[in-house]
């Protein structure tokens, strides 16, 4: 008996993550019968020893990066950072759209951080796996209070989202962004509130984020559009009418990711499918697997984000000729920040006491 989704969420199931350390497998009608009961969001505090990751992949543009939450209640089916949530030993399906964790002591450790003798500072990107304006943002303010240190010690920072919540912060944004020291990407992957409802539940609309690109835009903010997943025979249609519709927000560049499906995303992925999309779940995969040598995901530097072949260089060649006709920077999603600014925590008080 196969899972049933469930209204509000991504994951049809929660399959065991892949260092589960006491794995139960259930009967086909037990597992239904337990993934039918609707999950609900259950938020905890994680108190964190460091809140800055740093990262040496070539084919990301930042090298530090903050995560003010472990999992996402936005529930995006595709979402490549669900397997991080096997290392709580917590299923990367529906456990991590509803067992949220988020770091209430994030601010602190980031002083910490820059307090050391030997701090360098460079930008730091806040969303880099789970997004910083989830629901929990509005009653916890991690994402804020890191901004207000940010603003107070002029150091720059990229932001990346799908939440709308963000314009609750366009008074720390604006200040950052008229001193150089911030930009934005608004993550927006499709136009269609149906296609929304199941790939990416509890995201705010296109429209909402449309209308958030507009606020940051004409507040000076520098903004750019990650149309990411690019999803084979789901939202690839969508192109044109995406990177049209966000240049006409104020956006000034553009980038996509083709669907990466690492670990147990593979099979969340194609249980969803299955699940909302029987029609052509087959098909969507062979197309992810042309662009993926065979396999639902190549993991390679340089081939991960883009896949490859025909049918992705097709993809490609679409979407550059997109940005041109609309005016879009193309394959930058972070603007160029100045570190010259920052403000070592101490320095400022010194300075007074002198």
């Amino acid at each position: 008996m196969s899972a049933r989704p469930h209204k509000g969420r991504g994951a049809v199931s929660r399959r065991n993550g892949r260092f589960a350390t006491r794995p139960v497998e259930f009967e086909d009608e037990e597992a239904a019968r337990r993934d039918a009961v609707a999950p609900e969001t259950v938020l905890k505090a994680m108190q964190v020893r460091s809140i800055i990751s740093h990262n040496r992949s070539p084919d990301v543009p930042f090298d530090r990066s903050i995560n003010p939450y472990q999992g996402c209640e936005h529930g995006c089916i595709y979402c490549y950072a669900r397997p991080s949530h096997s290392y709580l030993d917590l299923s990367p399906g529906l456990d991590f759209e509803t067992r949220i964790f988020y770091k209430p002591n994030a601010a602190s450790r980031l002083l910490e951080a820059w307090e050391k003798p030997g701090y360098e500072c460079k930008p730091i990107t806040i969303g880099a796996n789970t997004d910083p304006y989830q629901p929990a943002e509005k009653s916890t303010q991690v994402t804020r209070q890191l901004l207000e240190l940010f603003v107070k010690y002029s150091h720059p920072v990229n932001l990346i989202t799908k939440g709308s919540l963000i314009a609750r912060d366009i008074d720390l944004l604006a200040d950052l962004a008229q001193r150089g020291l911030c930009s934005v990407a608004i993550s927006l992957p499709t136009m269609n509130d149906k296609l929304k409802r199941v790939m990416e539940p509890r995201v705010p609309s296109a429209e909402a984020r449309l209308k958030v690109i507009r606020q940051l835009t004409t507040n000076g903010i520098p903004t750019s559009v990650l149309l990411a997943p690019l999803i084979p025979a789901i939202n690839d249609a969508e192109i044109e009418s995406v990177l049209k519709a966000v240049a006409e927000a104020g956006a000034s560049h553009a980038h996509y990711i083709f669907l990466r499906l690492p670990h147990e995303v593979s099979a969340l992925f194609t249980e969803w499918l299955e699940a909302h999309f029987p029609d052509r779940a087959a098909h969507v995969m062979s197309l992810v697997q042309q662009a993926s040598g065979g396999r639902d995901y190549d993991n390679r530097f340089g081939v991960r984000q883009t896949g490859r072949g025909a049918y992705a260089d097709m993809l490609g060649k679409r979407f550059r000729a997109a940005c041109r006709r609309n005016g879009l920077v193309l394959d930058r999603y972070q603007h160029s920040l100045d570190c010259r600014q920052f403000i070592k925590p101490g320095q400022r008080q010194l300075g007074l006491d002198l």
